[in-house]
């Protein structure tokens, strides 16, 4: 038979590829091969399977979104391989009540959603905007870590009944003042000066980056759009270059409803016949991106409805009049729906909260795409 595309499956891991082809004439996996995990190795497969459907066969080659990020992707494009990053959550789940799970049935899936088109490729980003985008989650993960010894200092001050007489609230100015001048007994002292050392380094470490963050930020690439961005509450630059490199090219999207589904904010449904359930979001997509919609939907959960602090007109200073316009019917729309399905509705804040999310990423669709109204 004559091939024109076969579909190569990989099921990639850390020290071995899993491989096979697929093709829509015979509709099945054959080929299979487990291979070092090398790019090289992948080339070398494809170069033996052209004896068996010809040198002037298409592959198309295809491995699930994960551990090993974009850069075999590159690897195998830069050789002229074409290569496709599929979404995990995108493709057909196998069948089965007792499915058995291994590298080689793994493979011949991709392979077969590759050949029937039942997936959604991930976004390839831009060098750059890969760059920044790993930038800012190491912000986060400091951030943990700095989150994570807070909550070890104030375990160790409850285990040992040092009590802050000051406000309720912990991790001000003079709640670490007290830390700092706390006289506790024998070995306790130095484990609390070595838990304060570590708080201190972190502490310094992610004023550094934030600062190196507004650098990334002002550059011609990203300066204008997160200006945009920083006209809705909630997003300030951290926010809002996370918001631009994570999403890449907004007009991949053909609307707003398609932008939130991407993030995984709009919600199930289970419907049968005549009878409609809606379930919890789908979580599908981004989840770095739709957790901090989520953070930044909680400015909308206080304040006066159509009030503007002196904080959020200083960020807008310098936008197009119909940017701060448009921007300004969100802020106002957004905290006025949250404070109708709470106080209304009965809503559970967690879910207004996630509505919100929902409403506010296609705000920031239309702001990016232009779509003013």
């Amino acid at each position: 038979m004559n091939y024109s595309t076969v579909y190569v499956g990989m099921d990639v891991h850390k020290e071995t590829f899993s491989l096979c082809c697929y093709t829509n004439e015979k509709e099945k996996a054959e080929y299979p091969q487990k291979v070092e995990a090398h790019y090289s190795k992948v080339i070398n497969y494809l170069e033996a399977m052209r004896f068996h459907y010809g040198d002037d066969v298409l592959f198309i080659c295809g491995y699930e979104a994960g551990c090993l990020g974009f850069t075999l992707y590159h690897e195998l494009t830069a050789h002229n391989v074409k290569c496709v990053i599929l979404a995990p959550s995108t493709m057909p789940v196998l069948a089965g009540k007792k499915k058995i799970k291994t590298d080689k049935r793994d493979a011949a899936h991709i392979a077969k959603c590759l050949a029937h088109h039942d997936y959604s490729p991930v976004h390839i980003p831009t060098e750059k905007n890969e760059q920044v985008r790993e930038f800012l989650r190491m912000r986060d993960d400091h951030q943990l870590a700095l989150k994570k010894v807070k909550q070890q200092i104030n375990a160790f001050c409850l285990r040992h009944n040092y009590q802050y007489s000051g406000t309720k609230n912990k991790w001000t100015q003079a709640h670490v003042n007290w830390l700092r001048t706390l006289k506790v007994d024998g070995l306790y002292q130095e484990i609390l000066e070595e838990y304060l050392l570590t708080y201190d380094y972190l502490t310094a470490k992610l004023e550094r980056i934030d600062k190196r963050i507004e650098e990334l930020a002002s550059e011609d690439e990203y300066r204008e759009d997160v200006h945009k961005l920083e006209c809705f509450l909630g997003i300030r630059t951290q926010t809002a270059l996370s918001v631009i490199t994570e999403t890449g090219d907004f007009k991949r999207f053909s609307d707003a409803r398609h932008y939130a589904a991407y993030l995984g904010l709009t919600p199930g449904e289970n419907s049968s016949g005549g009878e409609q359930h809606r379930l919890g979001i789908t979580k599908a997509g981004n989840r770095h991106l739709r957790m901090l919609l989520v953070e930044s939907a909680q400015s909308f959960t206080r304040g006066k409805v159509g009030y503007k602090s002196r904080l959020l007109a200083a960020r807008q200073e310098g936008n197009a009049p119909e940017v701060i316009e448009y921007a300004d019917k969100a802020n106002e729309r957004l905290r006025r729906k949250y404070y109708r399905l709470t106080m209304k509705n009965g809503k559970k804040a967690n879910v207004a909260k996630t509505a919100i999310a929902r409403e506010l990423a296609c705000f920031i669709w239309g702001m990016m795409t232009e779509h003013y109204v």
